[in-house]
């Protein structure tokens, strides 16, 4: 009897890629598929930017559409053009492209300008006097309607003389706004006569002293889609509430069919991750930590400099996917990713963070061999190398005890274990240092008919250590980073306390670690598999001669466990 063929299963897609699914077969906007990434250059991009970098990127790849990059530069108070440039090297970064298509909201300021006029003429927008503590007040509660101002009758010919005035800089700060005039009895608080340009005298970045009001990002956003011919606005769920107004104003500007569609998914959560761009920027400032590229921070070039890869980082948000749910996600799961990644890609080395001697008292003195070793079994594109091996060798501290408990397969007198690649050695003693009682040598013998790969070397123990030979280790320094905070969820607590939820354990610095001599040239953003220990990345500030290197991530998970 034939076998049955299983019936294929087809990946289930996104409610956001049904929508353009559906867009496209209606013949929506002409079948064009046109997304866009609206950073706000005031600060780094992190790993939550980067899921919204993959989704507006990744659609328009999918659906043979395009992806402009378009920065909201609407305040100038907190920009920056450091941030402008850091925000353009993170997307190449993480492997996406905008082509030609690089934008700014102050690209547009004088047709919002015009726009906002001609609001202003059709009686559908007004200059109100009050300061914002009054406006916000008449604004009423989801479960009372508001206030009207009692500038909303304000002729229009007074409302363009005063509009045109505070673009002059005639006015203070605070002490006028234009409001959209749409509905103060809505339900939705977003449609209650919504503050659209303001007055700020701060100098631009790009546009200097020409513009005295600026756009309220409301205003702003939806018709920079519909300048750029947007199709799909993809913004995550705190927006969707503010989609009724979004519409309002492309209905009030659209002259045609043509109108772009925003469509809201569920914002990045991490576990252990602080994502307020405001408290990041705290932290910096601060001191807290040493910079926005410090490997604590969840900022992508953080991330970078501590050894993620942008393939793990997109391979991490496949995982998580989209939804309309807010959520929190395990840190652990990101970890995992970049543990899949480096897993095929890291060279595997010999590394000791806390070095102690071993003397192999039988192996001739002077007598140097190389040992040939595997640089990653999971690859075997990436070959072997030579390791040299000599009669004085350093083991990790951890891989020695003196009064073993059961199940310690490492080093103890009397027991045997290989040093990788090499032979088996069985410890005949030990040296103390007479005021503190640390162990400050080991002696060993070897079994020269134990060399791995040899026809004598059946003999079989259950432990085997990394190494380096002491007379070629190379000196390094070795930064152990872990998670920046001790509280799942330290956004999730009150205002000022996140602070006191910071790991103190966050970064622990070694000196004195011996590295294996292949690693001397290592260059920055290098990425090893340091064996038995984790992954490690070369630092920027690493020089030929002070290798320093960055933990990624562990080998496991010890975090949950020790926790626990």
């Amino acid at each position: 009897m034939a076998e049955e063929k299983k019936e294929e299963q087809k990946p289930s897609i996104s409610f956001i890629e049904q929508f353009i699914s559906d867009d496209l077969k209606e013949g929506k906007n002409d079948g064009r598929i046109h997304t866009r990434f609206p950073p706000e250059p005031n600060g780094y991009l992190h790993i939550g930017h980067a899921k919204a970098i993959c989704l507006d990127f990744g659609m328009a790849q999918k659906y043979g559409g395009k992806c402009n990059l378009r920065f909201d530069d609407t305040n100038p108070i907190k920009e920056d053009v450091e941030y402008v440039d850091s925000i353009k090297e993170d997307i190449h970064w993480l492997g996406f492209d905008w082509e030609e298509r690089e934008y700014y909201a102050s690209d547009y300021f004088g047709k919002l300008f015009d726009f906002a006029v001609d609001l202003i003429k059709r009686g559908l927008a007004y200059v109100d006097d009050q300061p914002a503590d009054i406006i916000s007040s008449q604004k009423g509660t989801p479960s009372q309607p508001g206030m009207e101002s009692p500038f909303r009758s304000r002729p229009v010919k007074e409302n363009l003389n005063l509009f045109f005035r505070m673009n002059e800089g005639e006015f203070e700060e605070g002490s006028r706004v234009l409001r959209a005039k749409v509905d103060m009895i809505s339900p939705n608080m977003h449609m209650r006569d919504p503050i659209i340009y303001r007055i700020i005298k701060t100098p631009h970045h790009r546009t200097e002293n020409k513009w005295m009001v600026y756009p309220m990002y409301d205003f702003a956003h939806g018709q920079s889609d519909y300048f750029e011919g947007i199709t799909h606005s993809l913004c995550t769920l705190e927006f969707e509430v503010h989609r009724p107004l979004y519409d309002w104003f492309i209905d009030q500007l659209k002259t045609g069919d043509y109108r772009p569609r925003q469509i809201e998914f569920n914002r990045l959560n991490l576990t252990y991750t602080m994502m307020s761009k405001r408290k990041l920027l705290e932290l910096v400032q601060e001191g807290k930590v040493n910079g926005w590229d410090d490997p604590r921070m969840p900022t992508l070039c953080g991330l970078r400099r501590r050894g993620y890869t942008p393939e793990s980082i997109r391979r991490f948000v496949d995982l998580i996917g989209y939804t309309k749910v807010e959520a929190i996600n395990d840190v652990s799961l990101l970890e995992h990713a970049i543990r899949e990644d480096l897993n095929m890609r890291a060279p595997r080395v010999f590394g000791v963070l806390n070095p102690l001697k071993v003397i192999i008292r039988n192996y001739p003195e002077g007598q140097i061999e190389e040992v040939e070793l595997i640089n990653n079994p999971e690859d075997e594109s990436q070959g072997k190398r030579m390791v040299p091996f000599s009669r004085e060798v350093y083991i990790e501290q951890d891989d020695f005890m003196e009064n073993p408990p059961n199940k310690f397969f490492r080093l103890a007198p009397g027991m045997e274990v290989r040093l990788k690649g090499a032979y088996i050695i069985k410890c005949e003693g030990f040296k103390k240092n007479e005021k503190t009682g640390a162990i400050e040598e080991v002696y060993c013998t070897y079994d020269p008919d134990t060399r791995s790969g040899g026809k004598t070397s059946e003999k079989k123990v259950k432990g085997t250590l990394h190494w380096v030979s002491a007379e070629h280790a190379v000196d390094a320094e070795v930064r152990l980073y872990d998670r920046l905070f001790n509280h799942e969820d330290p956004a999730g607590q009150k205002e000022d306390d996140y602070r006191k939820l910071l790991n103190p354990g966050s970064l622990k610095v070694l000196t004195g670690c011996k590295v294996e001599p292949s690693l001397a040239e290592a260059k920055p953003l290098d990425k090893f598999q340091f064996q038995r220990l984790g992954y490690f990345c070369v630092d920027y500030d690493s020089k030929h001669d002070k290798l320093i290197f960055n933990r990624t991530v562990g080998l496991k998970d010890t975090w949950a466990k020790v926790n626990k």
